[in-house]
């Protein structure tokens, strides 16, 4: 490390032009240092200070909001400018004004994003589910706190939790909110801290109040029995899987996928969405619908808008005549945000320690918290009530001789032993005979003091009932419970979020719906295929092709078959006839190894077209070997376009045939010039697709198959001769009297 120069000392006229010590000189430090000095503090205080939340639900910002607003006794009270709050805020946050304005937004009852909002809003404050719809002005809105907020503050000012200091020590706030349900999972709560971050889903308040009950009574309870879901504000509707909910339930983590709400109008013939997931807007929805149309992937929809207004959410789709709203909601899910994830993290903070928890863990927190809430409420009013009982007594001893009080107070000649003569005259302490020193004069008589003494036996009940439950856990555990079952009664609401069982859903192809009219395909030996209806096809004329290129297979077939290329290097690439566009002969139609994303060098040898996956794939080999694969070991369930391993790579490749009968001819031809017929009954068929084949037909030394094809009527004059009794056998040469020639395409059909 380079040692610091000693700064010059400054001239006269460098002070006087305001000279700063050191300034513009470059000091080296360690990065463990800086790390240690500067960033690790400030990840700690965005971690424990600003993006989790704690075990009553808020971060410290939606706390300092909603405390400062209870002060300003906006709880059941008409509102006032949110402005107003927003400055009266700024005593506790230290950020700014559109940071704290935001916080109230989110938390209000306009902006609809949580299921219990905690601000009673008026105004516009914009909608969670509305990416462009901006929220209004803090001068233009006005805002109190919801009822709800009746159950966080209930007990605040009875020591139940601890207050601290604000940034510059000017007030006290309190650190949690004593929250008599658990908060933390009724609304949604997400942030981004340095390393970590959280992600509490919303839950039903009256399924979370009785799911805390049963735990208070069994810590086993099945939580799934009293809280089967999450319940979203937007609607959407879960698709329900147990295992993951329960793993959730008991990590912390995982992923709840959603789905949209939708209703059809027939006499419209158009879709409304009224439910989206909690994590997509309505604009984005829109424009990956409009995106799909412009593409081409979505044909069925005429025009979409969107309806959201004074009534809610919206969207509106027209769809064209004949289309099926099902199959088309069912492509919406799979392109769209229609349908999304919500990521779960439960990362709270318990006593200053993220921790990630399961919902049994969580309520388990937040039940011990809430006895240590109760516990200090009782302590609160136990003191209280002994206090005054302690005074009530003081003032009972006096009742026996009302005028010796007066005597001895006229005769005190200094007002300092006033109290001092009072504490010797009845045998009383100091604080009681303050308090019999500072009754008014009219207030010494009998009548008062025996109403004000009529209490003691009342004083005396309550706190043998406050030490018996201080003595008591399950008494403490009952009165969570009572108070519970009450706000459930109070505040509980019908579920917003429906429930799908995924065993119960349609097994439905979302795949696009193509016409299946006749086409005809065809496809040269340099790899290009082209596809063209039977009206196009008359009308044209002979094929374009590049110089030496010539088509070596032509098939009649639909629109909708699945069509598969094999390559050079073992690999088969699977597609669709439609997904290519109808062209005409005069064209040189799509290049198959750039259309499907060859590996550069990779050729197309072999098409084959099916709908039902039946009949067999011959692999014919230079070396004389055949391989008989069924075709069904070529599908899948999911769209793999690219199979690796598509036959063997040991030996080189001669031919591919294919044919849906059982038991076909094929025609091998060696460059010898022999020919050998043999039939695919012959040949035991492997369902792997690797398989070497078997030996068919022997080659002598510097020889080998160039080529073979399905036997077909006419092929050959004598097919009989070149049918082999034994394999493998050595084939026939044609006869040359009479001048029978075999001959035809190296790459078979």
């Amino acid at each position: 490390m380079a040692k610091k120069k000693t700064p010059k000392k400054p001239s006269a006229e460098a002070k006087l032009q305001g000279y700063i010590a050191g300034a513009g000189e470059v000091a080296e430090e360690k990065i463990v240092t800086a790390l240690q000095d500067n960033f690790m503090p400030y990840a700690m205080s965005i971690i424990l200070s600003r993006a989790i939340p704690e075990i009553d639900g808020f971060k410290p910002s939606h706390r300092k909001l909603l405390y400062t607003m209870y002060k300003m006794g906006l709880l059941g009270s008409t509102r006032t400018k949110s402005a107003n709050i927003v400055g009266q805020t700024m005593r506790l946050n230290p950020h700014g004004d559109a940071a704290i304005y935001d916080t109230m937004v989110r938390l209000s009852r306009g902006y609809e994003a949580l299921l219990h909002p905690y601000v009673d809003s008026k105004g516009n404050f914009g909608k969670f589910y509305s990416r462009d719809m901006a929220w209004a002005a803090s001068r233009y809105t006005e805002a109190k706190l919801d009822p709800i907020c009746a159950e966080l503050f209930g007990d605040i000012d009875k020591d139940t939790v601890d207050f601290a200091d604000n940034y510059d020590n000017t007030m006290k706030e309190p650190t949690l909110l004593p929250a008599a349900f658990p908060s933390v999972l009724v609304n949604a709560n997400t942030g981004i801290a340095v390393g970590m971050a959280s992600s509490i889903c919303s839950f039903n308040l009256a399924e979370v109040c009785r799911t805390t009950i049963a735990l208070l009574r069994d810590p086993d309870h099945d939580l799934l029995t009293t809280l089967p879901a999450p319940d979203f504000t937007g609607g959407a509707q879960i698709l329900y899987d147990e295992a993951l909910i329960r793993s959730i339930y008991e990590t912390g983590r995982g992923s709840i996928r959603l789905r949209g709400r939708y209703t059809y109008d027939k006499y419209e013939n158009c879709i409304d969405i009224t439910g989206i997931p909690q994590t997509t807007t309505c604009e984005a929805i829109i424009e990956k619908i409009i995106e799909l149309v412009k593409a081409g992937k979505i044909k069925e929809i005429s025009d979409i808008r969107d309806e959201t207004g004074i009534s809610g959410l919206k969207i509106t789709i027209d769809l064209k005549r004949g289309v099926q709203p099902e199959k088309l909601m069912s492509k919406l899910y799979k392109m769209t945000p229609l349908e999304d994830s919500f990521s779960c993290n439960f990362n709270v903070l318990i006593s200053g320690t993220p921790r990630v928890m399961g919902v049994r863990e969580l309520l388990t927190e937040w039940s011990a918290f809430r006895i240590e809430c109760v516990k200090r409420r009782t302590y609160f009013d136990l003191h209280k009530r002994q206090d005054k009982l302690h005074l009530l007594q003081g003032l009972e001893k006096i009742l026996l001789d009302i005028d010796k009080a007066i005597r001895i107070i006229r005769s005190t000649e200094e007002e300092a032993q006033v109290v001092p003569n009072l504490m010797e005259g009845f045998s009383i302490d100091e604080v009681q005979a303050e308090y019999v020193a500072e009754i008014k004069l009219r207030h010494l008589n009998r009548e008062y003091i025996l109403k004000r003494t009529e209490d003691i036996s009342q004083l005396e009940k309550d706190i043998a009932e406050l030490e018996s439950i201080l003595a008591s856990r399950t008494k403490i555990k009952n009165i969570i419970i009572r108070e519970l079952s009450e706000i459930a009664e109070k505040y509980g609401q019908p579920r917003r979020s429906m429930i799908l069982y995924t065993d119960d859903l349609p097994d439905e192809d979302p795949a696009e719906e193509v016409p299946d009219h006749p086409v005809h395909l065809f496809f040269t030996k340099e790899g290009y295929f082209k596809k063209i209806t039977p009206q196009s096809l008359r009308m044209s004329g002979e094929h374009k092709l590049k110089d030496g290129d010539e088509v070596i297979q032509h098939e009649e077939t639909t629109n909708n078959t699945d069509l598969i290329f094999f390559s050079d290097r073992c690999s088969a690439y699977k597609t669709k006839a439609s997904a290519f566009s109808e062209t005409k002969t005069s064209v040189l139609g799509d290049y198959i190894p750039g259309k499907l994303g060859f590996e550069e060098g990779e050729n197309a040898v072999f098409m084959l077209s099916t709908k039902e996956y039946s009949g067999y794939v011959y692999f014919v080999f230079e070396s004389g070997k055949i391989a008989k694969v069924p075709l069904a070991a070529y599908a899948t369930k999911t769209n793999r376009k690219k199979l690796t391993g598509a036959y063997s790579d040991k030996e080189p490749l001669a031919a591919i045939c294919y044919s849906p009968e059982e038991a076909p001819e094929l025609v091998l031809l060696s460059t010898s010039g022999r020919a050998l017929v043999v039939s695919g009954g012959e040949l035991l068929a492997k369902n792997t697709r690797t398989t070497q084949g078997v030996a068919v037909m022997k080659q002598k030394k510097g020889h080998r198959v160039i080529s073979a094809k399905i036997l077909t009527e006419g092929m050959l004059a004598d097919a009989d001769r070149y049918r082999a009794k034994t394999l493998p056998s050595m084939g026939q040469l044609p006869k040359s009297s009479t001048g029978e020639q075999i001959s035809f395409s190296d790459s078979g059909s």
